[in-house]
């Protein structure tokens, strides 16, 4: 779904209440105590060496792993893009300033930024990419081969993995979180010979895609999403589709399929209320709506990530699902038109290592009432 959707939902998620604004991580500073030196009387017995340690549990051993004090860093910015040329000094300052040793380039394509992770990849740490969702998701496939730490700086106009990873979204914070947070493995999605982060879904999102053109987004920002998504959701059709999961097969009538691996995508949507990147499942939901108007009161839903309530809505979770479409498909992954139906999607568990931010992080909310179908 588009970040359009995103921004119609906005306001009638406020005015329904069922806006689930995401939340934000907390960065706590390390603080070293004084260093304290006795001087003890060579005629007195030595004092009682201190009690051991209790032993690190292995579920606090993986909750809270120990941040690198020192990181080596790749960082790699578009700096022909507004944003980036705004952003490359002061992310290399912030990164420095928080004790990474920061190598910098330029980057302007997903070719580049993976033959720049290939080229790097004994000699750094972790690769921070500045740039949005779309940047992130050209990267994923040398960061996977390589095995890397990937650090995010949110440059995009959504940043939906920035949000998932509750990172902070300015630049200092950002830049202190990649220094100091902890590096946790999280999921990833694929679909036929493509990954993912957020979502991938065929329909009523890739009309939008197609709609959508570079100049428009430049010139316009989030208007051009909205325009659009107007435009799609006003000649979109049903059509279609054979949904195979958990040793299930169902047919559907549907203008949009949407299958999930984080929690937000489209500027702020949420898959599911309760999805997470590091839960090894992936999250299903098919818009089943004959015109176009129907989608209205399900928009704040959608926003929440509880659209599983509606009528027209069918969802389910599975570790694989596989569509078939009677005529074939377009997909979108990550806001890009990538592969096509037949539709094989799996979630690839703990698949990536990434730096989050330290502190810990609150659960979903309590979850809403489900209808059964």
């Amino acid at each position: 779904m588009a970040l359009a959707i995103g921004a119609i939902g906005a306001d009638l998620g406020r005015i329904h209440g069922a806006i689930a604004a995401p939340g934000q991580g907390k960065i706590r500073d390390n603080v070293l105590g004084d260093r304290r030196f006795v001087l003890m009387d060579l005629n007195q017995s030595p004092p009682p060496p201190p009690p051991s340690p209790a032993p690190l549990t292995e579920t606090a051993a993986t909750d809270t792993p120990p941040a690198i004090a020192h990181r080596r860093v790749l960082l790699l910015i578009n700096r022909h893009s507004r944003r980036g040329r705004e952003a490359t000094g002061q992310a290399i300052e912030g990164l420095e300033r928080h004790g990474c040793e920061v190598t910098f380039r330029s980057t302007r394509s997903p070719e580049d930024l993976s033959h720049t992770i290939r080229q790097y990849a004994d000699r750094v740490d972790v690769v921070v990419i500045g740039g949005g969702d779309g940047t992130l998701n050209g990267a994923l496939p040398a960061l996977l081969e390589t095995g890397l730490t990937l650090g995010i700086l949110p440059l995009g106009t959504a940043n939906d993995l920035a949000r998932t990873l509750e990172l902070p979204l300015d630049l200092d914070g950002a830049c202190r979180a990649i220094a100091t947070g902890p590096i946790q493995p999280i999921d990833i999605g694929q679909v036929n010979d493509r990954y993912f982060f957020n979502v991938a879904s065929l329909g009523l999102s890739v009309k939008i895609t197609r709609y959508l053109s570079g100049a428009q987004k430049k010139r316009w920002g989030v208007l051009a999403y909205l325009w659009s998504a107007i435009q799609a959701l006003t000649h979109s059709r049903p059509f279609h589709a054979q949904i195979e999961a958990n040793g299930e097969i169902v047919q559907v009538r549907t203008v949009q399929i949407a299958v999930g691996n984080g929690r937000y995508y489209g500027g702020g949507l949420a898959i599911a209320w309760d999805a997470t990147i590091d839960d090894r499942r992936l999250d299903l939901y098919s818009l089943e709506i004959s015109h176009w108007w129907q989608m209205l009161p399900l928009l704040p839903a959608l926003r929440s990530g509880r659209q599983s309530r509606a009528a027209t809505v069918r969802t389910l979770e599975a570790e694989e699902i596989i569509v078939h479409t009677r005529r074939t498909r377009s997909v979108n992954t990550d806001g890009e038109i990538t592969t096509e139906t037949p539709a094989h999607f799996r979630v690839l568990p703990a698949a990536l290592p990434v730096v989050r931010p330290s502190g810990e992080r609150p659960g979903p909310a309590a979850p809403p009432p489900r209808e059964i179908r």
